[in-house]
């Protein structure tokens, strides 16, 4: 049996959270032996968005590929990397008739000999209603097996069993474990993003994929996910809507996500772990 390792890593909160990844990530890496690693990066830049920097930056510190969410279509101008760069995402589930539906919300890599599929998802619990990402998540699925009645561009079908990582963008805990439910055993790992808390509920579900509800962040934890705690605590006595700014700290950041250990001959996750 061939295990590789897999690490998801949460939601990268501003200049402060792309420094702590560039310190850490490398290092993390090295010594956990990662074979392949996903970073969520939409709220790089400053906490509302990303650009071309940051993204650049994400990849260079170690990530394969960069997921995102709601929050990734803040900067109009970066909507040219969702096209030119396939290894960073965009849910998958917008809407396809949108002006808004720019790049694409999945990807297929070779590395190491190994067949890496990404989704992307975004939840509509609480958040903007799209499609729907159980419907989206099953037309991907025909596309990935050569059951498609069109091929895509972006994918050719692995001649292997392929790993699939989920990115899972939601607000709900609830919607994050039906879905998970949902894709067990037709996807490797589901990790939820989005609300930045570190959930402790890593576990192998019974068809073998590999679930947490929520990543958590990457930058300054002693925060309101990652943002400056008495601008948040104003807006939330207040009820007034004042611009939102990043946490500054003395204080060392912390990366957190997971590492999860999938056997590369059936796709099935045996280990998960949090970071």
């Amino acid at each position: 049996m061939q295990l590789v390792k897999a690490a998801m890593i949460g939601d990268v909160v501003g200049k402060f959270g792309l420094d702590t990844l560039e310190s850490q990530l490398p290092a993390l890496i090295k010594d956990q032996n990662i074979d392949f690693v996903t970073v969520n990066g939409e709220n790089a830049s400053e906490g509302f968005g990303m650009t071309e920097s940051d993204f650049r930056r994400i990849i260079t510190a170690g990530a394969d590929v960069v997921t995102s969410g709601n929050h990734v279509w803040e900067k109009r101008e970066f909507w040219t990397i969702l096209e030119t760069e396939k290894n960073m995402l965009r849910p998958a589930n917008y809407p396809s008739h949108a002006e808004i539906s720019s790049g694409s919300g999945f990807v297929h890599i070779m590395k190491k000999n190994v067949n890496w599929i990404v989704i992307n998802l975004q939840g509509r619990e609480l958040m903007n209603p799209i499609d729907c990402p159980f419907q989206c998540f099953d037309k991907l699925i025909k596309i990935f097996e050569g059951r498609a009645t069109d091929n895509h561009p972006l994918i050719s079908v692995p001649s292997a069993f392929p790993i699939i990582l989920v990115d899972f963008h939601a607000e709900s805990s609830r919607e994050k474990e039906a879905l998970a439910h949902y894709i067990d055993g037709r996807a490797s790992i589901i990790a939820g993003t989005h609300t930045h808390v570190q959930t402790t509920d890593e576990k192998i579900l019974p068809n073998g994929s590999a679930y947490i509800t929520d990543l958590g962040m990457t930058g300054n934890i002693d925060s309101v996910i990652g943002m400056n705690p008495e601008i948040c605590l104003d807006r939330a006595r207040k009820q007034v809507l004042y611009h939102m700014e990043t946490a500054a700290s003395e204080k060392p950041g912390k990366i957190q996500g997971i590492i999860a250990e999938i056997n590369a001959e059936t796709g099935t996750a045996v280990s998960i772990k949090r970071i």
